[in-house]
């Protein structure tokens, strides 16, 4: 963020605002140095933010997990996960809403195609962040927990839509 406010040319140091920055520089922005995904995750997916319908997706094609996917030891099965948020830095309010794939087991089963869509308000002209990642579990008597550490999930911001 301290470059999106250093990128505003508008106003003077000390008074430079978020919205008058380049918010396109969050673009790529990963929320886990240590899990980041595109050294998690090796297969290709698209990334779309359509500000007339409000909807964020995120397109995995067909993909096998245990070749597909760098997962840490302990973990059996994995969840892909995304999130779109409309923003309003002005009013320091915004609009979220996530989904989420079912668990997915991490072995040389093929898995068919996941489409993740998240909606926001079509009004206003906000920025509109689309969160992709993938969440680690182990199995254990037949539940799911996510691993203690949480170190190896992996999110990042894949797409940016400025304002209309």
């Amino acid at each position: 963020m301290v470059k999106v406010v250093k990128s505003d040319s508008t106003n003077d140091r000390g008074e430079r605002m978020v919205t008058e920055g380049d918010i396109m520089l969050l673009k790529g922005f990963e929320f886990n140095q240590s899990g980041k995904l595109n050294a998690t995750m090796y297969a290709p997916y698209t990334a779309a933010i359509d500000r007339a319908t409000g909807e964020a997706t995120v397109e995995i094609p067909s993909f096998i997990p245990q070749n597909t996917f760098a997962a840490p030891a302990g973990a059996s099965h994995m969840r892909l996960v995304t999130a779109a948020s409309k923003v309003d830095f002005e009013g320091e309010s915004f609009d979220l809403d996530t989904d989420e794939s079912s668990e997915i087991f991490i072995g040389p089963q093929s898995e068919t195609a996941i489409t993740l869509t998240a909606t926001v308000p079509t009004a206003g002209d906000q920025p509109i962040f689309l969160l992709f990642g993938v969440e680690f579990l182990q199995e254990v008597n037949g539940t799911m927990y996510p691993l203690k550490n949480g170190a190896f999930n992996a999110l990042a911001l894949v797409e940016v839509d400025e304002s209309v």
